[in-house]
């Protein structure tokens, strides 16, 4: 099928190959020219703006929107809701908020265009073991862009899952639950470097992914950086978050769900972003206060 792409870093780029690769025809667009010209050498067709992107679709149109979230989606989605027709499809791929996906199916509606949203997971590696992606929104518009959606997930990797937001709600939760695994892996070998046995961790790993509950991808890819830095001293410990960690614990708290080991995970990257945290020197004082223990100076 023919299907465009908006936005080609590390995940629309490789997404374009996949498509590519099995046989479709790709359109692509980013505000980078030399990202667009890379993949016309690949085999797509490169626009210089989204009007000529629209214009270079056949009827009904497909374009995947692969931006940042936030006011870069907005603006592309606004931008293509004016250059579309009744009948096109819009789809955003990127790590919108449900709400939001919830409100564009609506606006879009009402100018007779078609909208999913596409939760998408798989990173860096997904150009060679594919996508895994959680749809939503209308039914019409997944079966017509399933082609596409096949050849970029694993086999069973993709799915609908309803009404509009679905597939960015589904997404959100998956993100809050990848939050909590890498906490308690991070954790675990923390603990692990700290006793007094001098554990290789890189073998810790590489035991543990043979058979073991514990075993994940997650898991695959720690043994890969214990094996290219041992003791991590290429990195800062210091761990941003994107959002979604956010979205899901507040999701919890507007459905009284209990949800604290997704909670205490953000707010552990939140204290990786600490340096000479001011709660930790109150404890200090407040020992010291009642207690008289000893405190460092700075």
């Amino acid at each position: 099928m023919q299907i465009a792409m908006i936005g080609l870093g590390k995940m629309g780029g490789n997404m374009v190959k996949r498509l590519l690769g099995g046989g479709h025809k790709v359109v692509v667009y980013d505000r980078d020219p030399a990202a667009v010209e890379r993949l016309v050498k690949d085999g797509a067709t490169g626009a210089a703006s989204l009007d000529e992107l629209v214009k270079k679709l056949e009827a009904p149109r497909a374009v995947w929107v692969m931006v940042p979230s936030g006011k870069p989606t907005e603006s592309t989605i606004s931008e293509l809701a004016r250059l579309m027709q009744p009948n096109d499809v819009i789809i955003d791929g990127g790590n919108s908020n449900f709400r939001d996906s919830m409100r564009h199916s609506t606006e879009l509606a009402e100018k007779k265009l078609r909208f999913l949203d596409v939760g998408t997971s798989g990173g860096i590696w997904g150009l060679e073991v594919g996508y895994c992606m959680m749809a939503g929104g209308d039914e019409s518009a997944y079966k017509h862009i399933e082609p596409a959606l096949l050849t970029l997930a694993p086999k069973n990797g993709v799915a609908y899952f309803g009404k509009a937001g679905a597939g960015h709600f589904v997404k959100m939760v998956h993100n809050g639950i990848e939050y909590a695994m890498m906490q308690a892996y991070a954790e675990g070998f923390e603990l692990m470097k700290a006793a007094e046995f001098g554990l290789d961790l890189r073998t810790v790993t590489q035991v543990w992914n043979q058979g073991s509950v514990v075993r994940s991808w997650l898991l695959e890819l720690a043994e890969r950086a214990f094996k290219r830095d041992p003791e991590l001293k290429e990195l800062k410990a210091y761990v941003d978050d994107s959002g979604e960690g956010r979205w899901t614990v507040n999701e919890a708290v507007a459905h009284a769900v209990p949800a604290p080991t997704i909670a205490a995970s953000l707010f552990a990257r939140f204290s990786s972003r600490q340096d000479n945290s001011f709660a930790m020197r109150v404890l200090a004082a407040l020992r010291n206060e009642f207690g008289g223990h000893a405190v460092k100076k700075a």
